[in-house]
């Protein structure tokens, strides 16, 4: 019996899997980074008028 390709001890399915999540948690990253520089920018915006 053949065992499926594997890469670096996975399977090329979870590789590919694998990929794909760290490609989404990328753009959570950089969404997440984005809001909290908005946030501090309306901190800073109100701070400056109170």
């Amino acid at each position: 019996m053949r065992r499926s390709t594997k890469f670096g001890g996975m399977k090329v399915s979870d590789a590919r899997r694998l990929k794909t999540l760290e490609s989404e948690n990328a753009k959570l990253k950089k969404m997440l980074a984005e809001q909290m520089m908005d946030v501090a920018t309306l901190k800073e915006m109100l701070g400056k008028n109170f």
